[in-house]
């Protein structure tokens, strides 16, 4: 299985872009809960010149987030969130706005909300290079483009092939699950830590059993169909 590189990052600085964000979300296809993006900039001259042995072993382990246990993604996800070489960024949407807007609709906000949270973040650190200068380059898992005067390419399947994107992935993933994880606190019924959402056999029948609710995406098809 071919591990994601950064091939598409570092051809991109070599014709000039110095802010380059890679974008990838978590939970399009649950029937409950948010959408969540996650949005990474490398400091790519750093973490490939000065790599370590224990770097360059977090390295080779990054993977598409699907491909990784839950553990391994969550260890990983410990490691980027605090790797200095590595600024991230949140952007959730909730189930009521996909209801209005559609999932594609709120993945793409979910996405614009993740790059103003990680340049927020960049902005307030007075020790990061580029910190001053704007992002110039989005690199996005999918097949569309934002609606934002930045440069930008659409990669189907980037989350493994292009390694920001696969970090993204990582940290919206994790992210995610920790929020489906205090929901099922709230809605134990649901059992939404096992399953997080999406539409499980186990899911369904809870659902037909207590019906839907309030995390619940009104406007899926399944949701729609469902007898209950």
């Amino acid at each position: 299985m071919k591990c994601p590189n950064f091939y598409q990052e570092k051809k991109l600085r070599k014709i000039g872009y110095k802010n380059i964000i890679g974008l990838d979300e978590a939970g399009r296809g649950p029937l409950a809960g948010p959408v969540v993006a996650g949005a990474v900039i490398i400091n790519l001259k750093l973490i490939t010149h000065n790599l370590q042995l224990e770097n360059q072993k977090f390295l080779r382990e990054i993977k598409d987030s699907k491909q990784l246990s839950i553990k391994k993604r969550e260890e990983l996800y410990k490691v980027l969130i605090n790797h200095p070489n590595i600024k991230w960024g949140i952007g959730k949407v909730s189930e009521k706005v996909i209801d209005k807007i559609n999932i594609l609709e709120a993945t793409k906000l979910a996405m614009k909300r993740a790059i103003n949270n990680l340049d927020k973040k960049r902005r307030r650190r007075s020790d990061l290079r580029h910190s001053k200068s704007p992002i110039d380059f989005l690199i996005l898992d999918g097949n569309f483009k934002l609606d934002l005067p930045i440069s930008q390419k659409s990669i189907i399947k980037a989350d493994e092939k292009v390694m920001s994107c696969a970090m993204a992935s990582i940290i919206a993933k994790v992210f995610r699950d920790g929020m489906m994880k205090r929901y099922d606190k709230k809605y134990p019924q649901y059992n939404f830590a096992q399953h997080k959402g999406y539409g499980t056999k186990e899911h369904f029948k809870m659902i037909k059993k207590y019906g839907p609710c309030k995390i619940h995406r009104k406007s899926f098809n399944p949701m729609k169909n469902l007898i209950i």
